[in-house]
């Protein structure tokens, strides 16, 4: 029988893989375990300052996977494990959040007041500076209710689009 998924549960894998990742010079962004059936799926993504790519998503999964394989995190149940570098939907909740997404667009809600959308200029521990049509906007974090990247299309040029 498998464990209920409850949050002890996915703070108990948080710190079983966490030293595994942060060898290899990533960060553990999120670890999430959901029913599929008979099996579970466990989710990890991690990241680092300028990106993750194949070969290092490869390493990290391998990683976890040793790890999963030397202890009884998961139980004797059946489960898939995917490694992957967070999406763009996913929230700015900590500093590193924002520094790595400078330069992006985002939208940013506050408990009390109207949301913003601006640029991201640069970030400290304590907040970030964002560009709002031309002006620089301070956003203290202890505000924020809700940040997250916006996805941007930029328009073909018009040498670029068939006429």
């Amino acid at each position: 029988m498998s464990p209920p998924q409850t949050p002890e549960i996915t703070d108990r894998l948080t710190a079983v893989l966490a030293p595994s990742v942060e060898a290899l010079g990533l960060d553990l962004e999120a670890v999430d375990l959901t029913r599929a059936g008979k099996r579970s799926v466990l989710r990890v993504a991690v990241d680092r300052d300028g990106g993750v790519d194949m070969d290092q998503i490869a390493e990290a999964t391998r990683a976890v996977s040793a790890v999963l394989d030397d202890t009884d995190a998961m139980g004797q149940q059946p489960y898939t494990l995917e490694v992957s570098s967070p999406g763009v939907d996913r929230p700015l909740t900590l500093p590193r959040h924002w520094r790595r997404n400078a330069g992006r667009l985002v939208k940013v809600s506050f408990a009390t007041g109207d949301p913003v959308t601006g640029r991201i200029a640069s970030a400290d521990d304590d907040g970030a500076t964002l560009e709002v049509d031309g002006t620089e906007v301070r956003v203290d974090f202890a505000e924020v209710t809700k940040a997250k990247v916006q996805i941007e299309f930029k328009p073909a040029k018009r040498d670029e689009r068939e006429d």
